[in-house]
């Protein structure tokens, strides 16, 4: 009987006026190569956030979608939202 454990991005999404990236990773447990346990858990990197520790697949949609417009805009709402 071999436990087996697997971690996979399995669904990224971009939402939002400012481009946030919803990163959901699945945690798949296998016995004998049959899926017996999946849970989840997720993450967002908003227009302004340190990729260089996201996957290849989160950072190339990041350097697609986070344009300079976008960050800026983003800035400028947080700016507002905390005077």
């Amino acid at each position: 009987m071999a436990l087996t454990e697997e971690t996979v991005q399995d669904k990224i999404e971009v939402v939002g006026d400012f481009k946030h990236i919803q990163v959901r990773t699945a945690t798949v447990i296998k016995k004998d190569g049959v899926e017996i346990s999946r849970s989840f858990s997720r993450h967002v990197v908003a227009p302004d956030a340190d990729t260089s520790g996201e996957s290849d697949d989160v950072k190339a949609i990041a350097a697609q979608v986070h344009t300079d417009a976008i960050k800026t805009a983003y800035a400028a709402h947080l700016a507002e939202s905390n005077p």
